[in-house]
């Protein structure tokens, strides 16, 4: 069974999973076009980073960056042994709920353009491309998508 807990950049498990998230994206996309939050930077207060568990097997990470008047989805990575079994899906509806809890009125992300089995998973989500936001330039490499959570 999957469970969702908050975590730091600190714990070897999720470290392991960024180091190799940033790793991918380093390997696919130049280093101007590569967006995810540094380890240290994920332990910022605005930060709310949250591990996928199947016991003690760290599965993938998730977490939520909370900005003026929304949520960006930041450092979603799934173990590549651990892909199809649901855990991205439990992390973004945690990260949702919190995002709801903290009464943020949307969550927005950006994610590399062809990464098309993340994109899959925030259309389900109920997820719309939309143009850039915040301090994310407008880049071929990017997709911007959001998700309203008012009622």
């Amino acid at each position: 069974m999957i469970s969702i807990a908050p975590t730091t950049p600190r714990d070897p498990a999720t470290r392991a999973l960024l180091k190799a998230s940033h790793a991918l994206m380093g390997s696919l996309f130049p280093a101007e076009a590569n967006h995810f939050l540094d380890l240290d930077a994920l332990d910022a207060d605005n930060i709310r980073l949250f591990a996928a568990r199947d016991g003690r097997a760290t599965l993938a990470t998730g977490a939520l960056a909370v900005k003026d008047g929304y949520g960006d989805v930041k450092s979603m990575f799934t173990a590549p042994r651990a892909r199809g079994k649901g855990a991205a899906a439990a992390l973004l509806k945690h990260i949702e709920d919190t995002a709801r809890a903290l009464d943020l009125p949307v969550l927005r992300l950006e994610t590399g353009a062809g990464l098309d089995a993340a994109h899959r998973l925030y259309v389900r989500h109920g997820f719309a491309p939309r143009g850039p936001f915040g301090d994310y330039p407008d880049s071929l490499y990017s997709l911007f998508m959001e998700k309203p959570l008012a009622e």
